[in-house]
């Protein structure tokens, strides 16, 4: 008989499972407290369930959990990066960020990714397959278990594009936010997309509460077309269009991430068509120095950045520089590769 995969069950699906087996609903909460508040992993931990009931879940059911392949810790930072094996035999990479104010988890949300962006690592692999919520979700579990601390954000800025695995990825945001189990903040829960049309229109439409970054990184369709291939399906003129309608629909200011890549959209000039692009709503720009995988592209210096960002001082946007955690160890922003 196939065992139920408790991992990635809501709240409901988890009552309607445990009254089939004929038990009070009641059970089903601490059920679920025992698998997203405590990260049990055994049914035997489960103390204030009966034996009996213990037995008969471990006869019927099963806890998912991810097999850690390897860890490494930046000797910088602390950021922790980890490779996951999924049951496939594929593999995964997650990151922890421990910052003094916040302890941030990075997710991945696909095996591989199809979209070809000529500056991530992620993409030298191509696309294998989306990720399950409970995949997802299994990421983040595994990484508190390990670390043993309170996580204060989760960014969708792994492995993969989100919006290409929408359902999966908003499906597992939600166990995440649940008051009575992980309960991270909506407003914590940053999804980054590249420029997926539709799904960003369909994440307004919905009122989806969690945040939404927008992946740039070019101020012109000829040079995106170049960097960023899917900007020929979804050019700026149509994407801008999309990052207004949410804004004005949701209400909610949306993140711009713009990688500064070295000779390639670093350029004064490049500053300005930026902020021309981007002028007329609220919007926060996060400028990110690019952290390389390979030798064909290199961050730009320190004072190449700082001028960058000196074009944007007096703009009614909130403008920053994100020098990114863990780059000593292949962990950073567009270098994950599950390697």
């Amino acid at each position: 008989m196939k065992k139920t995969n408790l991992t990635g069950l809501t709240a409901d699906e988890i009552e309607k499972f445990v009254v089939s087996l004929g038990e009070k609903r009641f059970r089903a909460k601490q059920l679920y407290s025992w698998i997203y508040t405590r990260l049990a992993t055994q049914f035997d931990e489960m103390t204030n369930l009966s034996k009996d009931f213990r037995a008969r879940l471990n006869e019927v059911a099963t806890i998912a959990t991810l097999e850690k392949v390897k860890s490494i810790r930046s000797s910088e930072s602390n950021t922790q990066k980890f490779l996951f094996k999924l049951n496939d035999g594929a593999q995964i990479e997650s990151v922890f960020i421990p910052e003094p104010r916040r302890k941030t988890v990075c997710l991945s949300s696909q095996v591989g990714c199809a979209l070809g962006c000529q500056f991530c690592a992620t993409a030298t692999l191509g696309f294998k397959r989306d990720l399950k919520r409970r995949e997802i979700i299994a990421q983040l579990m595994a990484i508190m278990r390990e670390v043993d601390e309170d996580i204060t954000n989760v960014v969708f800025m792994g492995m993969g594009e989100p919006f290409l695995n929408y359902d999966e990825v908003i499906a597992a945001c939600r166990l995440m936010n649940h008051p009575d189990g992980l309960a991270v903040g909506n407003r914590r829960i940053v999804i980054s997309t590249c420029g997926i049309v539709p799904a960003i229109r369909r994440f307004a439409d919905e009122n989806q509460p969690f945040k939404l970054a927008i992946s740039l990184n070019a101020p012109t369709d000829e040079l995106r077309n170049r960097i960023m291939p899917i900007n020929k399906k979804y050019p700026l003129s149509t994407l801008i269009s999309a990052a207004r309608y949410y804004s004005l629909k949701a209400r909610f200011r949306v993140t711009f991430e713009y990688v500064l890549i070295a000779g390639v959209n670093d350029s004064v000039q490049d500053a300005r068509m930026l902020r021309k692009l981007l002028s007329g709503f609220p919007c926060k720009i996060n400028l990110i120095p690019l952290n390389p995988f390979s030798p064909d592209w290199k961050r730009p210096s320190e004072d190449q950045v700082n001028r960058f960002a000196a074009e944007f001082y007096d703009m009614h946007a909130v403008v920053s520089v994100r020098w990114s955690r863990g780059a000593d160890i292949q962990a950073a922003c567009g270098q994950l590769a599950a390697k």
